[in-house]
């Protein structure tokens, strides 16, 4: 409790929580109206944008010097990149580039698994670290608010429809079950790939690019989980007691590579002014990851999948911690 208040403190648009600052009530400072004001000061500009973002600055400051820079960064930084004037645009726009990033990546690597450029688990494992990461870093581009975060969840929902069919037997596409089973078995995808996309769309739903929560699941799930495998299977010779199919080369990976990739994304989105640095954050990323690499280690997640189990345990820490 006391890590929370101490920083919704310093957020500027939060009361108790990291949720979106255009799910609340916003700020009687950046109304509308006031920002309609500030841009008038501007000259020859008719609505603010990125390549004004100075003059912004400095008009907002001088309207209400009370203003700091990390306020302006949160407030400019509301809309969505591209088509700042037409937030339902600019986010669809968002959503087809992020896509198509993501999709790029996606082919690169069910490409190496037909040409058998690495062993399948190696190339399943590569798919597992780098897609939710990589979607993660388009989540600037979209607009904050239930809008922005809806329709970037409308990407790996539509990898969910995809993982369902092929699970199910319904479409046939051999480089997609290559890329992403174990043992090439199409009914795989609907366990481990499918818990996979659900996590990051109920990321991007629930939590957004304003909660540590979110930056925490995704990342012990994708850079965690992935190098745990990577890293256990060609240096874990010493197995963990009570699960002979563990090791703590595997484990230890999984809990410095989580913590590690949560604190580049912290700064990330820090830089953005969608929350706040602070210490408290930083140790809530390393609980999260430790745990989240002992539930990993743990025979249980063994029973019911890794996909499902450290995502469970991110989201159930992190509500505690953050």
């Amino acid at each position: 409790m006391t890590m929370a208040s101490s920083l919704c403190a310093i957020h500027p648009f939060s009361s108790c929580s990291f949720r979106d600052p255009r799910f609340r009530q916003s700020d009687s400072r950046f109304t509308a109206t006031y920002f309609t004001f500030a841009s008038s000061a501007i000259p020859n500009s008719s609505s603010t944008t990125l390549n004004g973002r100075s003059s912004l600055d400095f008009s907002i400051q001088k309207l209400n010097p009370n203003v700091g820079p990390r306020r302006i960064r949160s407030a400019v930084a509301a809309g969505p990149l591209f088509f700042p004037e037409n937030p339902l645009v600019g986010d669809i726009f968002a959503m087809v580039f992020s896509g198509c990033f993501a999709l790029s990546i996606l082919r690169i690597y069910e490409e190496t698994a037909r040409r058998g450029v690495f062993d399948q688990k190696l190339n399943r494992k590569l798919v597992h670290t780098t897609i939710g990461l990589a979607f993660m870093l388009c989540w600037p581009l979209f607009s904050s608010g239930r809008q922005g975060a809806v329709i970037a969840a409308l990407i790996p929902g539509v990898n969910i429809v995809k993982v369902l069919l092929i699970g199910l037997g319904i479409w046939k596409d051999e480089a997609t079950v290559k890329s992403m089973s174990r043992y090439g078995d199409y009914r795989e995808l609907i366990k481990g790939p499918l818990y996979y996309a659900s996590t990051i769309a109920l990321s991007s739903i629930i939590y957004w690019r304003t909660s540590p929560i979110a930056i925490a699941a995704i990342c012990n799930l994708c850079a965690g989980d992935g190098l745990a495998d990577i890293v256990g299977r060609r240096f874990g010779k010493k197995k963990i007691p009570y699960n002979k199919d563990k090791s703590f080369a595997g484990s230890i990976a999984m809990a410095a590579s989580g913590f590690i990739v949560s604190l580049g994304y912290m700064h990330y989105f820090s830089m953005f002014g969608y929350f706040e640095e602070s210490w408290e954050m930083i140790l809530g990323f390393l609980i999260v990851s430790i745990a989240s690499a002992l539930i990993e280690s743990h025979p249980i997640s063994t029973k019911f999948d890794d996909n499902l189990m450290v995502p469970l345990t991110s989201f159930f820490l992190g509500t505690l911690v953050f």
